[in-house]
């Protein structure tokens, strides 16, 4: 017998974007989720998904996990292996969109949630022209948006191209010609999320481009608001373990007595954790009944607390150098004997060993996708081993960071590689970061830049990396007027402490890629304009040494 299935109360909300119809669907798919969108834009079609778990208490972080997942029926395909016909490990691709999605939403959960939250994009249609991975972006910003995690949403993404006039939703057939490529995820109010790859863009054009891209948003965000007024759920209350207020204030107390000694530490280079280690002791001793984990969180607030202030007051960094101030650095090339290229870049204690090897046209990498399939003849590889930052760790298959470090480089270098009618190889690149206290990509780049042209490849220009941060006196209020301080070449403590980490790369004559995080609700227009511009004068400080060091 036949049973009629009931007919599904399926909700639709429409916007124009750069000429086409974005549509989201809900209430078609995937019911049993706390948040399911269907969102369309030409053919290319995806469904987000996202699930509540239970709280993770045990957890000193928020364990959110974003799955991106490529369908090769999206793109009419079956998989070439004769052996294997089911989708297997994700690509790099997949691996960098889910990256570009988890860094667009994480900064908007509320501090302290612990629930296990996973955030699952599947890709069900490609048309070659409009990019999943961005409408991955709004499909899940929409899911949260309409489920009842609490999330303090919308954002919407948007790929900008630059082409003459600023391009909304850069088709792939126009990627190749575009001079700039460039990825934003905002909010209403601020940028949440920077991914760009350029073609010498200058300072100017890309904060054009991305107060555009914010302006695009906008209206994607409208929509999902009117979504959310349709179908949204009431959200879950957030309740957050913390301690009583004269608790605090002893933790206070006990972490001042050892305070200015830690902050000082800095400047013969690593905090001493040892310190603060102690004053968590004292208070689990003192009180055996609370959690170690809420000593361990309340301390390290009150360090950072102490730390930012310090910084915003003094202008003095923790390590004694200025706002604007560059690590020491140190250049060798031609580092091993059997390599056709090689160099080591060293700033501060981070210190990429750069590796170049050349081969034949045959030897180009093969990459098959929904779309199509493509051969790439520059490669960069990344590695970060656990050894350096004075660790044990898992070793094997490269991490998820460590391909978006490598994506990064590699996108940061392109422009520069000479076509192949010029220089007939494939080139790959290898940067093993041996030494990390931040910014390890933009050593790569560096790094890089050196092994190239050490290996006789003829370089239009040389790349530059260098990565920003930013100290805002209240991250929980967001910027205010001039209560925050742009830092120039960021270590490791300061990416810890502060709200942004901004990877800068380019020539002489404008940038090649960018890279933006941020821990705080969202970046303006303006932050980010002054800290182009004090990147570009450590981009041309850098390659200065670069060609002191090499001569092109």
């Amino acid at each position: 017998m036949s049973k009629v299935t009931p007919k599904l109360q399926v909700t639709v909300e429409e916007v124009k974007v750069g000429g086409q119809t974005l549509k989201f669907e809900v209430g078609r798919l995937a019911q049993q989720a706390n948040g399911a969108v269907v969102a369309q834009l030409g053919d290319t079609v995806v469904m987000a998904t996202v699930v509540c778990g239970g709280l993770r208490e045990d957890l000193d972080y928020f364990p959110l996990q974003v799955e991106y997942q490529e369908k090769l029926y999206a793109g009419g395909k079956i998989k070439g292996s004769r052996w294997v016909k089911r989708e297997g490990r994700p690509s790099d691709e997949a691996i960098l969109s889910a990256r570009i999605i988890d860094r667009s939403i994480r900064p908007l959960f509320p501090d302290g949630y612990k629930a296990e939250v996973q955030v699952i994009v599947t890709v069900l249609s490609v048309d070659g022209e409009n990019d999943p991975a961005i409408l991955g972006i709004n499909a899940v910003s929409a899911a949260l948006s309409i489920s009842d995690i609490p999330w303090n949403g919308p954002i919407a993404g948007i790929r900008v191209g630059l082409n003459g006039d600023l391009i909304a939703n850069l088709p792939w057939s126009k990627q190749e010609i575009s001079n700039l490529n460039l990825v934003v995820s905002s909010s209403k109010e601020a940028i949440v999320m920077v991914e760009a790859g350029a073609k010498e863009v200058s300072e100017d054009d890309t904060v054009k481009a991305l107060e555009f891209a914010k302006e695009i948003n906008s209206q994607i965000i409208a929509a999902i608001e009117k979504l959310v007024a349709k179908v949204g759920k009431t959200k879950q209350e957030v309740a957050v373990e913390s301690l009583p207020k004269d608790m605090q204030l002893e933790i206070e107390k006990e972490a001042d007595k050892v305070m200015e000694d830690v902050l000082k530490s800095e400047k013969a280079g690593k905090i001493d954790g040892s310190l603060l280690a102690a004053v968590v002791a004292i208070l689990q001793e003192r009180y055996p009944d609370t959690k170690k984990a809420l000593f361990k969180e309340a301390v390290d607030a009150y360090f950072k607390k102490q730390a930012r202030a310090k910084v915003l007051k003094s202008k003095v960094r923790l390590d004694g150098r200025k706002p604007d101030e560059i690590r020491p650095l140190s250049i060798e090339v031609g580092v091993l004997p059997r390599t056709h290229g090689s160099a080591i870049f060293q700033r501060g204690e981070t210190q990429a060993l750069s590796i170049v090897t050349l081969g034949t046209p045959r030897l180009e990498q093969l990459i098959e996708s929904m779309e199509r399939e493509e051969t790439k003849r520059y490669i960069h590889h990344y590695f970060m081993p656990p050894y350096s930052v004075g660790e044990t760790g898992r070793m094997g298959w490269p991490s998820r960071r460590e391909i978006g470090h490598g994506a990064l480089a590699e996108r940061a270098l392109e422009p520069m590689i000479p076509s192949a009618d010029e220089f007939p190889y494939t080139i790959r690149v290898v940067s093993e970061c041996v030494s990390s206290n931040g910014s390890t990509s933009m050593a790569s780049v560096c790094g890089s830049t050196l092994s190239l042209m050490d290996a006789g490849v003829p370089i239009k220009k040389p790349v530059a990396g260098i990565a920003m941060g930013l100290v805002v006196a209240n991250p929980k209020k967001g910027i205010s007027g001039d209560d925050y301080l742009v830092l120039t070449d960021i270590q490791g403590l300061e990416d810890h402490i502060g709200d942004m980490d901004f990877k800068v790369a380019g020539t002489k004559d404008g940038i090649t890629a960018l890279q933006m995080d941020i821990k705080v609700a969202g970046i303006t227009a303006q932050v980010l304009a002054e800290a182009l511009a004090k990147a570009k004068i450590a981009r041309l400080f850098i390659l200065e040494t670069i060609l002191k060091a090499l001569p092109q």
